[in-house]
């Protein structure tokens, strides 16, 4: 059986990030899996009802986990709390990639929801740091594999790995 993969759907083209742009990775590995309809494009911020273009938010001196273990709050530019809409964005990813079966994900980095490998630190001073955003540490905590979208060599390998040993 061919492992499915979450894909936030800004990567796929869609105009949906907070500044109502996209951050295309299309690539000929992605396009042949998307024939192989093994790619399911999600954007878990917009499945949570969060609008297209919307203010830009971080998490507060702490990371996607303690956000969801309720340590930790996502505020945007403005100073509102939106933390219960990335909460329910997070639950949202997990289920998407649950009911479709999937094994891995390949996340936009630095978001605070997607975000694998990096988020904002909570100045809105560009300052990054290490650390997940709440979709990617639930998936993880879940068993799927996330990848952010600079890591998709590494996907791409993982994913021919796991074909090879179920042959």
């Amino acid at each position: 059986m061919k492992d499915k993969i979450l894909v936030s759907a800004c990567l796929m083209g869609f105009k949906i990030r907070y500044n109502a742009s996209a951050k295309a990775r299309i690539v000929e590995k992605l396009q042949q899996w998307q024939q192989e309809q093994r790619l399911i494009t999600h954007c878990p911020e917009l499945a949570a009802g969060l609008p297209t273009p919307r203010a830009p938010a971080e998490i507060l001196n702490a990371n996607g986990k303690a956000v969801m273990q309720q340590q930790a709050r996502i505020m945007d530019n403005t100073g509102t709390d939106v933390t219960p809409h990335y909460q329910l964005a997070a639950w949202m990813a997990l289920r998407a990639a649950q009911e479709a079966g999937c094994t891995a994900a390949l996340l936009t980095d630095g978001s605070p929801t997607c975000g694998s490998q990096f988020i904002y630190d909570g100045s809105f001073t560009g300052q990054r740091k290490s650390g997940m955003g709440v979709a990617a540490s639930l998936l993880t905590e879940h068993g799927i594999k996330v990848f952010s979208d600079t890591q998709l060599p590494e996907l791409i390998a993982w994913v021919e790995a796991r074909e090879r040993s179920q042959e």
